[in-house]
């Protein structure tokens, strides 16, 4: 196992560890919490990130299973994420933070050991087992953002964001297929600003197209936690503006998106 696997899977436990001392001990009601995603409540959050981890553990390990889950989503693929979301967030609250608990400890297990070199089949683009683990990563934070606006508790904010930032810039021509529309030909200069103050750089320095701003920002605008008119980000060309109003990290359809706080 690579050592950057290792330091993703580490700043994973630690992100999950953190959500889940949050809620273990949530009273029911707080477990029914609406959060800013609509239709989903804190139970739902944890659901959906026991069903994805379950999932992800399927591509990696059991052709079979996974098969099936991919004829569930094509049966129903602007539904699929939601109903098993709802379904599962019906639960006890124990009962589902034990099939989190062991669902992400199976799939750690399962990725430390996965072929190095080899992809595994996923909704999006197949990944590595470190692609994995950064897209865990990701909607790990993504969705504790969603709990913790709920729950009116305040986010760590720290540079284990840079997992986020990296799978935002590398899914940039995935944002522009979901929507149809041909990925630029050329290199964007992305430059991003810590929460430690350190400069985070992607692609040439001499490139004509670019984007610049706070990570933090970066990281919810990808991961459509905010709106881009409340972000400090700016877009220098005609696709690197475009892809601020439609980029994605996470697999699947097309994401709403958040209004704007002035809405």
């Amino acid at each position: 196992m690579s050592s950057l696997l290792d330091g993703i899977l580490a700043d994973l436990a630690t992100e999950s560890t953190r959500l889940e001392r949050l809620v273990a001990d949530l009273p029911e009601a707080g477990w029914r919490t609406s959060t800013p995603a609509p239709g989903w409540d804190v139970a739902t959050q944890i659901a959906h990130l026991a069903w994805t981890d379950e999932a992800a553990h399927a591509a990696a390990t059991d052709k079979e299973r996974w098969d099936a889950l991919v004829v569930e989503a094509l049966a129903d693929p602007e539904r699929a994420t939601d109903r098993a979301a709802l379904t599962g967030g019906i639960a006890a609250p124990s009962a589902l933070l034990s099939r989190w608990r062991t669902a992400r400890i199976r799939l750690v297990d399962a990725l430390r050991a996965y072929p190095a070199g080899r992809k595994m089949p996923w909704y999006g683009p197949p990944m590595s087992a470190t692609s994995m683990a950064t897209a865990r990563f990701m909607e790990t934070w993504a969705h504790s953002l969603d709990v913790h606006a709920a729950l009116g508790a305040d986010a760590e904010v720290t540079d284990r964001i840079r997992h986020v930032a990296h799978l935002g810039v590398r899914t940039r021509d995935f944002a522009f297929s979901v929507h149809r529309t041909p990925p630029p030909t050329g290199e964007f200069r992305i430059e991003l600003t810590a929460p430690s103050g350190d400069l985070w750089a992607w692609g040439p320095e001499d490139a004509a197209q670019t984007v610049t701003g706070a990570a933090y920002d970066f990281c919810l605008l990808v991961t459509q936690r905010v709106n881009r008119a409340d972000t400090s980000l700016v877009a220098t060309g005609r696709d690197a503006n475009l892809w601020l109003n439609i980029a994605q990290a996470f697999a699947g359809p097309p994401g709403e998106g958040r209004e704007s706080r002035d809405g």
